[in-house]
């Protein structure tokens, strides 16, 4: 069976969009924010139509097309975290790639990410639960200095260093708990190691992958008989 972190990474979903009545680009733009919970400047608005009253002399009323700038609660998440790295008193400014990724940027890239990522971890499980209604299907993903690509090399030649040591032992190893990207990363580490299974076993926030050698059927042996 396939744990579902092996499964493909889900995209960044798509940026909704509404068609509004209004007297103004702007009070389409102020509609719209305050309807996804954004602020005003995180909305783009395009005008579709101009319906000019009594011949213009009452104003007009505009068909205006908005959307938010990224799916809204990616921006939701940008402004949640710049928050509390501003309580944290930490020089960091969050930046939404275009696949969803929210990448710290500062001097103070070595604290946010603390000891083995325990505190980027944190900031990203706490963000997703804030400003995220399915965290199975819009999760936000964060990075800080380019520590995702480090821990993802450093994981992989873990990974293959326990399934030596599986093998050796010839019984199964567990890994420390880790994140389901992170588990996600140990299975496609070994995903075409023929001699090695992986499977995560236990309940968040203890879950964690288990390395088994494969078990194969031993060969029957043919015996030889001597006539007298």
């Amino acid at each position: 069976m396939m744990d579902r972190e092996m499964e493909e990474k889900i995209p960044m979903p798509e940026v909704e969009s509404l068609i509004l009545d209004c007297e103004s680009v702007e009070e389409a733009c102020k509609k719209a924010a305050q309807l996804w919970g954004i602020k005003q400047d995180d909305v783009e608005a395009q005008i579709i139509s101009e319906d000019k009253k009594l011949f213009g002399f009452l104003g007009c009323t505009y068909k205006v097309e908005v959307r938010p700038v990224a799916p809204a609660s990616f921006i939701k998440s940008c402004h949640f975290v710049n928050e509390i790295l501003d309580k944290m008193d930490l020089d960091l400014i969050p930046e939404l790639s275009e696949d969803g990724m929210i990448n710290l940027v500062g001097e103070d890239v070595g604290v946010v990410i603390g000891r083995y990522g325990e505190t980027l971890k944190a900031l990203e499980y706490l963000t997703n639960l804030a400003c995220h209604d399915d965290m199975s299907t819009r999760r936000v993903r964060f990075d800080c200095g380019g520590y995702r690509l480090r821990r993802e090399r450093t994981l992989t030649r873990l990974a293959e260093s326990i399934a030596r040591e599986s093998l050796r032992k010839g019984t199964p190893v567990s890994l420390e708990p880790m994140s389901s990207w992170e588990r996600r990363i140990v299975h496609l580490a070994l995903r075409d190691n023929k001699e090695v299974e992986t499977r995560s076993i236990g309940e968040e926030p203890s879950r964690r992958v288990l390395i088994c050698p494969v078990s194969r059927p031993e060969r029957g042996r043919k015996k030889s008989f001597r006539g007298r």
